[in-house]
């Protein structure tokens, strides 16, 4: 009985043992079974088959990789079946302990096998499906091991930003693949602020009818850019019927991913100038791996390799890019596995419990096995830091290889040319992505990001990208019909056309336009009141308007819901109040100078005149004598420099100073003087209480403007003006009445318009005028749907109207008038009239008159005295024997200030004979000098 009991203990023991020695030291299998599944007649099948062959053959001929286990590869066609096809391929891999899958190489098939792959923790290494959903957490054992489509689109985008085109037209098949790559290739063209305008979608099965079906809708529409995103197996057929239909002539722009250079890459038979007519000028993208010495020798292997293996035709055919990804797939899972093993870990299957209830039957659910490694084989693959024939082999967290590039590539001729690079990391660039990298600051900076390409129609002529649609639909131009102000647009009685000043503009714009726009006009409003601007935009964005023409001001909310031209006219706001004429009076010629400035600058002649006597009284006699004598002569002198007709001589240095720069201001003071003075007397000016917006915000009277316009929610809103204080006002007769009975009378004080409208106002209304400053900075342009390129051709010939000068001859057509200007400071030059000067007169004559008056108070005064002491005589012969001695005292003086002077003249030459004396007697010579 113990004996019993010890050989159970030791097969108990043993059987531990052996389990925990099981999970520790792995036993390398001998044989390792994986699968593929793919397309063998494909361009991108019948590559990868090779490929994997090969690196299949490579890795179990290298021992240093997976050291004596053998890979073994079952692979299945699906026979370019995307569909069920391929399903019931893919669940037999399961019943033969399969540790990973190749492929498949089409996006909806991996949608579907990626289910599976998840249940039987079967990883799912995938080269060829670029659909960007896969990588989602749906999908945890998928491994993309190729680009993704969401880089691919990614640089699409960019190429359409760089060549500034806004709308494009995407072509796909209806499938996951086509309906998930476009959808990302939407969301990066908003990203550049473009957009898909019209996407063709195709049936998976689709025939040559539905081709040509969905081009002839394609040519219907406007954008005239192209992406073409499809299977390789219908794309060339896609462009064979667009070549038929015109559709790859000069104006189109076709960009195909990068299905088109696979076709290319790995067919010889398109070398032929008739198969390469029909992609002339295209533009596509491959994926691009930088060149190395893996590359290199696995690529000049590759005529050995396929010697010969052909397609149904026998035509050889060469490798691509997803031939080098399907090679790269095999030596990242041989090291994986390499990295399972040396983990300790073990290839080991169970039965999956959510399958036993599908046991018997034909499918044989029951008989596929889970495998227990899975989950350490996916971590080893996603953890992978190796080098392949593409390059560095490294995921990033959400499952995509690291830095991802794609060469654009030009269809020219028989060749091809490549014409520059992206990489999510640098952009476009015309030099390799690792060039740009590895010399971030180098010389590629100066370098153009891409270099020239032949378009379609062989011009090197950047395309439009766009024509007006040929579907004979017209453009439908929304026109409000305004009540007032009808020189900027008028509805001619009894029809729908329309003239005025923005008419005009607009069919002369759309004249230089280099190809025909077929337009009609659309009313819009009662004709009683003026339509609402942002109700008249509005039409645009609910599409039943393709561009609105009319008075509509450009503003910061508007830009937010349609796309402006190039503004055709200036018409900021401005302030219009009555005015009246400041008449010149008689004391004119005292405004040039306030009070203070008069009194300041007689202040400065007298201060003057007493600097100068200081300095000059010891020295000059002219500035000495009397008391009463040098307080006149510095009175004169002071105010006689007012006209530079001083005629004391200055004799100090000093003096000579501060007279000169006295001269210097002086001169700048009779200059200002006579300059204000000419304004004020050759300028009308006009006065108004109103003095500008300021201060109509600062008081409570009401103000008027334009109903249903922005106007009143500017004044509201951004000038924070009380609603109850905005009258609105519909025509220029309510302007013109409010105006004239003002805030008392139930009017307005001033009105608030734009200054296009208030300059035809005030033409014809002189005792009104514009007040102020125009305090905004505005323009009228035409209203289009946002991102429409119709907008910036209209801008452009807008340009050119102005530099040609035919918006000036519109203007002077339509809004020129001559009645009255309609400036605020109106310049209106008369003759001089006398009642602008009779105050000089007045004050001229009023001195002559007080100067005669005190003379003759003075000669009386001497007549009395003069008749008390001597005889009578009369006061006419008193005046003239005055006269008479007045003259001969002042010739007594003269003669004895004549001879004051001789003898100074005198005392001054003895002392200079004197001198010459003793100089003479000091050198030897005498000299004689007069008495």
């Amino acid at each position: 009985m113990n004996m019993f009991w010890l050989l159970v203990l030791m097969v108990f023991c043993n059987g531990l043992f052996m389990r925990t020695s099981t999970t520790s030291v792995s036993t390398r299998p001998n044989v390792v079974n994986i699968g593929a599944i793919f397309s063998f007649n494909s361009s991108i099948g019948k590559v990868a088959k090779v490929a994997i062959e090969t690196a299949i053959k490579d890795v179990n001929d290298n021992p240093a990789i997976l050291k004596g286990t053998t890979l073994k590869i079952a692979l299945q066609d699906s026979k370019l079946s995307s569909g069920f096809l391929g399903i019931v391929e893919a669940l037999r891999f399961m019943e033969n302990d399969t540790v990973a899958i190749l492929g498949p190489q089409h996006s909806v098939m991996a949608h579907v096998i990626s289910h599976i792959s998840n249940e039987l923790n079967v990883p799912l290494l995938s080269f060829a499906a670029t659909d960007p959903t896969l990588n989602s957490l749906q999908f945890p054992y998928f491994v993309r091991t190729t680009q993704s489509d969401l880089f691919q689109m990614a640089a699409v985008a960019e190429i359409v930003a760089y060549y500034e085109w806004r709308d494009v037209i995407a072509i796909y098949i209806d499938d996951d693949h086509g309906r998930n790559g476009v959808a990302a290739l939407g969301d990066k063209l908003a990203e550049k602020r473009c957009k898909i305008s019209y996407k063709a979608r195709m049936s998976p099965h689709l025939t040559q009818d539905d081709i040509t079906n969905a081009l002839v809708k394609v040519a219907l529409m406007e954008s005239q850019i192209i992406i073409l995103h499809i299977y390789d197996t219908w794309g060339l057929k896609v462009l064979n019927v667009a070549r038929n239909m015109g559709m790859l002539g000069s104006g189109y722009v076709w960009i195909a991913t990068d299905w088109l250079y696979t076709i290319l890459d790995t067919e010889s038979s398109l070398s032929s100038p008739a198969a390469m007519d029909s992609i002339q000028g295209v533009l596509t993208l491959r994926m691009h791996t930088p060149n190395s010495e893996l590359k290199s020798k696995f690529v000049s292997r590759w005529s050995n390799l396929t010697a010969g293996v052909g397609n149904t035709n026998n035509s050889p055919f060469r490798i691509n890019t997803y031939g080098l990804y399907a090679y790269d797939s095999v030596l990242l899972l041989a090291h994986a596995l390499d990295d399972f093993f040396k983990q300790g870990k073990n290839i080991t299957f169970s039965n999956d419990l959510n399958l036993t209830e599908f046991r018997g039957g034909n499918f044989r659910f029951d008989a596929m096995s889970r495998f227990d490694g899975g989950a350490q084989l996916l971590e080893n693959i996603l953890q992978a830091n190796m080098s392949g024939v593409t390059g560095s082999i490294k995921f990033t967290l959400d499952g995509d290889l690291i830095h991802p590039s794609y060469e654009i590539i030009n269809v020219i001729g028989t060749g091809i040319r490549t014409i520059g690079y992206w990489s999510n990391s640098s952009g476009l660039s015309a030099v390799p992505p690792e060039k740009v990298n590895a010399n971030p600051n180098g010389s590629s900076s100066n370098q153009p990001s891409l270099y020239g390409v032949i378009w379609p129609g062989q011009t090197t002529q950047k395309p439009r990208g766009w024509v007006f649609s040929s579907n004979g639909r017209q453009l439908r131009v929304g026109v409000p019909i305004r009540v007032n102000y009808r020189e900027f647009v008028s509805r001619i009685e009894g029809s729908d056309a329309f003239n005025g000043y923005c008419i005009d503009v607009f069919t002369a714009a759309l004249d230089l336009l280099p190809y025909p726009v077929p337009y009609k006009f659309i009313p819009f409003g009662d004709g009683h009141i003026n339509p609402i601007g942002q109700d008249l935009l509005h039409k645009i964005t609910t599409g039943d308007f393709d561009v609105v023409v009319g008075d509509i001001a450009i503003t910061t909310n508007r830009t937010k819901i349609v796309d402006f031209t190039q503004p055709y006219i200036e018409s900021g706001l401005v302030v219009v109040a009555p005015v009246s004429k400041l008449n010149s009076s008689a004391w004119a010629f005292l405004r040039p100078f306030t009070p203070l400035m008069w009194c300041v600058t007689g202040i400065s002649f007298l201060l003057l005149g007493v600097v100068v006597w200081i300095l000059e009284r010891r020295t000059n006699e002219e500035f000495r004598g009397p008391p009463r004598k040098q307080f006149f002569t510095i009175i004169w002198f002071s105010f006689s420099t007012l006209f530079f007709a001083h005629r004391e001589n200055i004799a100090s240095i000093l003096g000579r100073l501060v007279l000169v720069i006295w001269l210097f201001v002086v001169l700048i003071l009779n200059s200002s003087y006579t300059a204000s003075l000419t304004s004020i007397l050759t300028v009308e000016r006009l006065s108004s209480p109103v003095k500008g917006i300021e201060s109509l915000i600062a008081s409570s009277d009401p103000i008027g403007y334009q109903s249903g316009s922005y106007i009143d929610h500017y004044l509201s809103n951004e000038l924070n003006i009380l609603r109850s204080r905005l009258v609105p006002l519909n025509t220029p007769i309510e302007y013109e009445k409010a105006l004239k009975d003002g805030p008392n009378k139930g009017g307005v004080a001033a009105v608030v318009d734009e200054r296009a409208k208030m300059e035809l106002f005030l033409s014809a209304r002189c005792e009104f005028g514009i007040v102020g400053q125009e305090f905004t900075k505005m323009g009228w342009g035409f209203a289009f749907p946002r991102d429409s390129p119709l907008a910036i051709d209209m801008s452009t010939a807008i340009l050119k109207l102005s530099e040609n000068g035919g918006l000036q001859r519109i203007r002077n057509k339509w809004l020129t008038r001559s009645a009255c200007s309609s400036e605020g400071a109106k310049q209106d030059v008369d003759r001089l009239q006398l009642k602008s000067f009779w105050g000089l007169f007045l004050l001229c004559g009023s001195a002559g008159f007080l100067a005669l008056l005190l003379y003759l108070i003075k000669m009386v005064r001497q007549y009395t005295s003069h008749s008390n002491g001597s005889s009578k005589k009369s006061f006419i012969s008193f005046v003239k024997e005055k006269e008479s001695y007045d003259a001969d005292k002042m010739q007594s003086e003269k003669s004895k200030s004549g001879a004051k002077r001789t003898r100074s003249d005198r005392v001054s030459n003895r002392i200079v004979h004197e001198d010459e004396s003793l100089d003479g007697y000091n050198h030897g010579a005498y000299t004689v000098y007069e008495a």
